[in-house]
């Protein structure tokens, strides 16, 4: 059902809002932003639960693990904190990077050994991504390369890690050893076919990888333990995972990446299986800024500052439609976890929501930010979504 009602305004953070997002069960919500610290809200009461300080610059990246254990931000000065959601407290301080950490992501629960979700992937604008080992804190891999800033990393469903870039490349990494792929970290191959900056990559397994071994109500299938740190939960988590990838890929349809560009272009790459873009999809009048597959990986979205979102068929790559509305540049779209209704965040201080494929108007303008909207997350229970803005405040919105 659509989320119309504004229930709670939570204060605290002191700058801007550059983060929200949901934990793989719906059981938490973080923040990150300017003013280097991440909250913990508490989604049943929408009361903060932990402010943790340790960054010392804005929080630029921030991402949840596939079993919701452990919760990664970085930042402006290129490190990279580890932080326990229930607790509060930092897990671990690396200095990743020499430069701002511009993204990262956590393996597949699926694809890590036992579904251990220990490894995860930075990039940053001193033009390397590294793969890091979040118990051992050991850097496992450099993926050096590119001749650029690196702006937005994925970990693909399929033991590749997936870097764009400044240098108007994307490069494909081998992320997992065994089957003769050789050691972790080679470059299998790049992609060339954009003309500027490469902003945005969205992969059609994004939302699986992200829930994890969680359904859509936030628990997993036949577990019984509640207690994560038990070997039965973590067993039966990682099988849930493989099951849940496997029911996903069923269609047989290779993984399919995205790439948005500021050449207002983008592209779709079938990057499992070569080097040339399938279709070159253009519309957009200014630059990309977002892209998000919905859950099912039936149709994606592009978001622009150009004030339109576009949808885009998820397979073929063909047009749909043009969602037309706001009058800010849109900075990032959310899909609800059935896939039927889309959200957008934008400069003009609103959300606004859409019903897909079918509205070309918005069902719902979500007003009452006193400026511009920067963040976005619709929790993967669907009970509610949470917007973040320059005004300090995260709204949360319900049914």
């Amino acid at each position: 059902r659509p989320v119309t009602r504004c229930t709670d305004t939570l204060p605290g953070h002191t700058e801007a809002i550059l983060h929200v997002s949901y934990s793989p069960d719906g059981a938490h919500l973080a923040s990150g932003g300017g003013d280097a610290t991440v909250r913990f809200w508490d989604v049943h009461t929408s009361t903060p639960r932990h402010t943790c300080r340790g960054h010392k610059d804005h929080v630029l990246a921030t991402s949840w693990s596939p079993d919701g254990v452990r919760f990664a931000s970085g930042d402006k000065r290129g490190y990279l904190m580890l932080w326990d959601p229930t607790k509060g407290e930092a897990m671990g301080s690396i200095k990743a990077h020499t430069k701002w950490i511009t993204g990262m992501a956590w393996e597949p629960m699926h694809s890590s050994g036992g579904g251990k979700c220990e490894r995860m992937v930075t990039s940053s604008k001193d033009s390397y991504a590294k793969i890091w080992n979040v118990r051992t804190k050991r850097c496992e891999a450099t993926l050096q390369g590119h001749m650029d800033s690196i702006e937005s990393v994925k970990w693909g469903g399929e033991g590749l890690i997936y870097t764009a870039s400044r240098d108007r490349t994307i490069k494909v990494w081998n992320a997992s050893e065994g089957d003769g792929k050789g050691r972790v970290g080679l470059l299998v191959r790049t992609l060339t076919g954009h003309g500027h900056r490469v902003n945005t990559l969205a992969v059609s397994c994004d939302y699986v990888c992200r829930t994890g071994p969680y359904d859509h109500y936030g628990k997993i299938a036949d577990l019984n333990v509640r207690d994560k740190k038990s070997s039965e939960w973590r067993e039966a988590a990682y099988k849930a995972s493989v099951a849940k990838y496997k029911a996903f890929k069923g269609s047989g349809e290779p993984e399919r990446l995205i790439s948005g560009s500021d050449d207002f272009t983008l592209l779709v790459w079938h990057p499992t299986e070569g080097k040339r873009p399938i279709k070159r999809l253009t519309g957009h009048q200014q630059a990309v800024n977002h892209l998000a597959f919905s859950p099912d990986s039936r149709f994606f979205a592009s978001a622009s500052f150009d004030k339109k979102i576009k949808l885009w068929n998820g397979r073929s790559g063909d047009f749909v439609t043009t969602l037309t509305g706001h009058v800010g540049a849109v900075y990032q779209v959310a899909w609800s976890s059935d896939g039927r209704y889309l959200v957008s965040a934008s400069k003009d201080s609103t959300a606004k929501l859409w019903e897909v494929p079918s509205g070309k108007r918005a069902k719902e303008t979500l007003p009452g930010h006193e400026d511009e909207v920067y963040a976005l997350d619709w929790s993967p229970n669907g009970a509610s979504l949470a917007t973040g803005s320059k005004d300090r405040t995260i709204k949360i919105w319900k049914h």
